[in-house]
C-alpha cells in the first residue's frame, strides 16, 4: 500500500508525452559466476519459463541448476563478453538510441515535436528493469505507453512474461497511463525485409552457402500442444524470409536451438540439423537466427562457436554465422514503422504553454492542489 500511495499523481502542469518501452530478455550484469547465478535465478524462477510444479522446481533449481549451471554459463558468457559489457545490452541500447533519432525525424515530417515520443529500454530479467523503464517514462510525463517486446515471434515464455511484468508494475500506479502492447510482428513486412537485407549484405561480401539454416529459439513441445502459437509464427517468418530471398525449399532449413532439460522441445534441433548436413558432405552452411534481433549468448556462443564445431566435426567444411539485425539501418527503419503503425491515433499536437496555463488556472479556481 505504501508503494501505491507514494507514487506521483496526476499534474495539470505537465505536457503529456507518449512513451515506447522496448523490452528485451535480459543479461547478467557481469560475466562472473555470481552475476550469472543472480540472473539465472530470476530468469528460471519465472513460472512462464518453467512450467512444472513450483515445489519440485525449487528443489531442482537450488540443488542442481544454480550450483552447477552457473559456473558453466559464466564461462560461456566470458567468451562473448566485450570491454563494453554484454553484447545484448550494447546492441539493445544502440537500437533504442537509433529508434529515438529515426522516430524524431518521422515526427518532424508530421509537423509534430521530435521529442513527443520518449524511448526507454528495459530488460525482463536483470538491468535496466521494467520498473526502471516505466518509472523513467512516467518521470518524462508519458501518459500513454506503447510496449514493444524485442521478440518478433510471440511465445508465452517471452512476450507474455514481459506483459506480466509491465502489468504487475502498473498495479502500484495511482494514475495509470493508457497502455498498448505489441504481441507479435513475425510477419511484419519491414522486419522480413530487414532480415533479407542483412543476409543479402552478408552474401555480397562472403558469397552464399549451400544451405541457409534459420535457427529459432526452442520451447518445449507441450507448449505448442497447449496452444502456444510460437512454432507457427516461426514457420511463417521463415517462409516469408525464404520468399523474400527467392530460395527454393531445398536451399534452406528451419531448426530450433537452446534446448534445456530432458523434455522434448520443438524439432528439428539445430545441433541435429548441423550434424546431419555435415555427415551428408555439405560443403558450406550459413546460419541466421531470425528470432534474435540482437546478438547475445545464444547467437554468439551457441550458434557461432558451438554450432561451427558441431558442423565441422560432423564432416562439414565451411560454416558461416550471419549476425543478428543489431543496429542495421533497415531494422531501425522497421522498428520505426512498427511504432508509427501502433501509435496510430495517439500522435497529436500537444497542448501549448498557453493551453497548459489555462488548464492550471481552471484547476486552481476549482481548489485543486497543484
Amino acid at each position: 500500500m505504501t508503494r501505491f500511495l507514494n507514487n506521483p499523481d496526476f499534474r495539470h502542469t505537465t505536457s503529456p508525452k507518449i512513451g515506447v518501452l522496448l523490452v528485451n530478455l535480459g543479461t547478467p550484469d557481469h560475466s562472473d559466476t555470481a552475476s550469472v547465478r543472480r540472473y539465472l535465478k530470476e530468469f528460471l524462477s519465472d513460472p512462464r519459463v518453467v512450467e512444472i510444479p513450483r515445489i519440485l522446481w525449487w528443489c531442482i533449481l537450488y540443488a542442481i541448476i544454480l550450483p552447477f549451471r552457473s559456473p558453466k554459463s559464466a564461462a560461456k558468457y566470458a567468451q562473448i563478453w566485450t570491454s563494453e559489457g554484454s553484447p545484448l545490452l550494447i546492441n539493445s541500447k544502440k537500437q533504442a538510441h537509433l529508434l529515438k533519432g529515426y522516430l524524431g525525424e518521422k515526427l518532424r515530417t508530421l509537423n509534430l515535436p521530435s521529442d513527443l515520443v520518449s524511448i526507454q529500454l528495459a530488460m525482463r530479467y536483470g538491468s535496466p528493469s521494467i520498473a526502471d523503464g516505466l518509472n523513467a517514462l512516467r518521470a518524462d510525463g508519458c501518459q500513454k505507453i506503447l510496449m514493444l517486446p524485442l521478440y518478433p515471434q510471440y511465445a508465452a515464455s517471452t512476450t507474455a512474461s514481459a506483459h506480466d511484468a509491465v502489468f504487475n508494475q502498473l498495479r502500484f500506479w495511482r494514475w495509470q497511463p493508457a497502455l498498448r502492447t505489441i504481441n507479435t510482428y513475425h510477419d511484419f513486412a519491414p522486419y522480413i525485409q530487414a532480415l533479407a537485407s542483412r543476409i543479402q549484405q552478408y552474401w555480397k561480401h562472403y558469397e552464399r552457402g549451400d544451405i541457409l539454416i534459420m535457427s529459432f529459439h526452442g520451447i518445449p513441445k507441450f507448449a505448442l500442444e497447449k496452444g502456444d502459437p510460437y512454432y507457427c509464427f516461426c514457420q511463417k517468418t521463415a517462409r516469408l524470409l525464404a520468399h523474400e530471398l527467392k530460395l527454393e525449399p531445398h536451399q534452406y532449413r528451419i531448426s530450433f536451438q537452446s534446448r534445456f532439460g530432458r523434455t522434448e522441445w520443438l524439432k528439428p534441433y539445430t545441433t541435429d540439423t548441423l550434424h546431419e548436413l555435415g555427415k551428408q558432405g555439405t560443403i558450406r552452411v550459413d546460419v541466421v537466427c531470425p528470432g534474435f534481433v540482437s546478438d547475445c549468448l545464444e547467437t554468439l556462443e551457441e550458434i557461432a562457436l558451438e554450432g561451427k564445431s558441431d558442423f565441422l566435426n560432423a564432416g562439414g567444411k565451411q560454416y558461416h554465422y550471419i549476425p543478428a539485425l543489431n543496429d542495421h539501418p533497415d531494422w531501425i527503419h522497421a522498428l520505426t514503422q512498427l511504432c508509427l503503425q501502433e501509435l496510430s491515433g495517439w500522435l497529436t499536437i500537444p497542448p501549448s504553454d498557453e493551453q497548459l496555463n489555462m488548464t492550471q488556472l481552471r484547476a486552481q479556481n476549482l481548489g485543486v492542489k497543484l
